[in-house]
């Protein structure tokens, strides 16, 4: 029984001092601590209204059915672009590279995901998800190089934050440097 008492009685100790805490917190909190936190690893904050939208997103069953006709334009990207399937599921199941992704989007012009919605037996809203992640991609000051034959995306303001790298990480070098 001594053993538990002093789980309880540190478990409340912890829980008062996370209240202190709280209380008289001076430092950044909501948006701010967010960005703090993920602005590194380049995931942008959601509002209440686009996190409403997200669950609208992850309808996609993996049928395979919108990669139909896709094999010309997934060959033109050279790498870049693996199928609508592929994307709808990576934006549906998590927050992707949202640089990625808009690079992705890219070779898919939206009339053609429009034709996709239709013939989807879950009525994936395929626009308004590329339209999310470009949006997105573009709130995260990223720049997206021309892709060949895709239309240029308007330039963002410039982001004036100075980058932090991640702790033991490299330097961009070669062909990843000229990619950002």
């Amino acid at each position: 029984m001594p053993g538990r008492l002093k789980a309880i009685w540190l478990l409340a100790i912890a829980i008062i001092r996370t209240v202190i805490r709280r209380l008289f917190r001076r430092g950044r909190v909501g948006i701010a601590a967010f960005r703090a936190n993920y602005d590194a690893d380049r995931l942008p904050p959601v509002s209440p209204e686009e996190r409403a939208e997200l669950g609208t997103f992850g309808r996609c069953i993996a049928c395979g059915l919108c990669d139909r006709g896709e094999a010309e334009r997934i060959v033109a990207s050279a790498g870049a672009y693996r199928g609508v399937m592929s994307l709808m599921l990576a934006s549906s199941r998590n927050m992707p590279d949202f640089r990625e992704a808009a690079l992705s989007f890219r070779h898919v012009p939206d009339a053609v995901l429009a034709e996709k919605e239709r013939i989807c037996p879950t009525r994936v809203p395929m626009r308004r998800i590329a339209r999310f992640v470009r949006a997105k991609a573009l709130e995260l000051g990223h720049t997206l190089p021309p892709t060949r034959g895709a239309p240029a995306l308007p330039e963002p303001a410039p982001d004036r934050r100075p980058r932090e790298r991640k702790a033991g990480s490299a330097p961009k070098t070669g062909s990843d440097a000229e990619r950002l």
